[in-house]
């Protein structure tokens, strides 16, 4: 069955990194579009970056710049690498897939928090 599994989380100051990984089984990775999304306490979920197989990438514009969406094929394992982190980017991270870009009926992870401290 459909898998992915978000690692990386966890809580940093202010203006710190962390680098998230999804790794993903049960699918074909190369039809399916990636995506990385957040979710804080009482708010929707949105999306925070996507990939897609050939590498076009899309960002939310509150972390253009900021944050960097990859992905290695061959181990099927898509990143976020997070840098100058902000309080208001604490959330719940999840990786979703699916098979167009828009993420309507997207498999989804289970979610890995993170925290910016001030």
């Amino acid at each position: 069955q459909v898998q992915l599994v978000e690692s990386g989380g966890g809580s940093v100051q202010s203006g710190g990194s962390l680098r998230l990984s999804c790794a993903a089984s049960g699918f074909t990775y190369s039809n399916y579009c990636m995506g990385w999304f957040r979710q804080a306490p009482g708010k929707e979920r949105l999306r925070v970056a996507s990939i897609t197989y050939t590498g076009f990438t899309t960002y939310a514009n509150a972390v253009k710049g900021r944050f960097t969406i990859s992905q290695d094929n061959a181990k099927n394992t898509l990143y976020l690498q997070m840098n100058s982190l902000k309080p208001e980017d604490t959330a719940m991270y999840y990786c979703a897939a699916a098979r167009f870009c828009a993420f309507s009926g997207a498999y989804w992870g289970q979610g890995t928090q993170v925290t910016v401290q001030s």
